[in-house]
């Protein structure tokens, strides 16, 4: 019925953002007070998120939604990932990338714009016409999946690599049952096309491995990873080796 029941089996906890600990406005009164109850127990907990947002953006906005950021060993986002390696080209397909990037975000929202700060090396520019790679952050305000597709067939007849910042496929909107599209929905169409991608956010392991490095002797057999989707919570506890726990109130509601 909650944690309660079986929380004297783990000691770190990996917890989802949206869905989970809130609805993208405010947190989820249960939600913050499993982890105060947590905190308390002194459990190591950790916020993994597929979240296209910067680490740093992402701990501010906790108080916002009722979290206390002292709360949280570590917070990561697959965001935070790709900038890293962007910034640092610390894997094999970001090393390899040339300047122009055409960057895919909601203009409507600060958060596209704060995101490529620090990333000076790239020249980004307004045509894909123009573009070596994509940087994909968030979907265009107003756009249905379908709508993508002439820029895409466009980047796949240059054979565009598209990197995607934020691997969900949906989310839930605030306070109703609506579905959302996610970048990772449209990184899934490329790829689909024949496009290549590269993510780091959940299900790959390279997120987890980055959030548990604080954590000095690793007993994965006494990790709980929660969250709401199956695709990405689920299977990402799977390949890390982890057990988990799926929220069934968020975007597997209906199924």
């Amino acid at each position: 019925t909650g944690l309660s029941d079986i929380v004297n089996q783990y000691d770190v906890f990996i917890l989802d953002q949206w869905g989970v600990m809130h609805d993208g406005k405010k947190g989820y009164i249960q939600a913050i007070k499993c982890v105060e109850k947590l905190y308390q127990e002194k459990k190591e907990i950790i916020i993994i998120s597929n979240s296209s947002k910067r680490k740093e953006t992402t701990i501010k906005k906790l108080p916002k939604l009722g979290f206390d950021p002292k709360h949280f060993m570590e917070v990561i986002t697959s965001g935070e990932m790709i900038w890293q390696s962007l910034n640092n080209e610390s894997h094999d397909f970001t090393k390899n990338l040339e300047k122009n990037c055409y960057h895919m975000y909601d203009q409507d929202k600060e958060d596209g714009k704060y995101f490529i700060s620090g990333l000076e090396k790239f020249n980004f520019v307004k045509k894909i016409e123009d573009a070596n790679f994509i940087l994909a952050c968030t979907p265009f305000p107003g756009y249905d999946v379908i709508d993508y597709i002439p820029l895409l067939t466009k980047a796949l007849d240059k054979k565009l690599p598209f990197i995607c910042a934020n691997p969900d496929y949906e989310s839930v909107e605030n306070n109703s049952d609506e579905i959302n599209i996610c970048m990772g929905t449209i990184a899934q169409l490329y790829k689909g096309l024949g496009g290549e991608i590269f993510i780091l956010g959940k299900p790959e392991i390279d997120i987890y491995i980055e959030s548990t490095k604080k954590i000095k002797k690793l007993n994965k057999s006494r990790v709980l990873a929660v969250g709401d989707s199956m695709y990405h919570d689920i299977q990402g506890a799977n390949s890390f080796g982890v057990e988990s726990l799926l929220i069934t109130s968020g975007i597997h509601q209906s199924s």
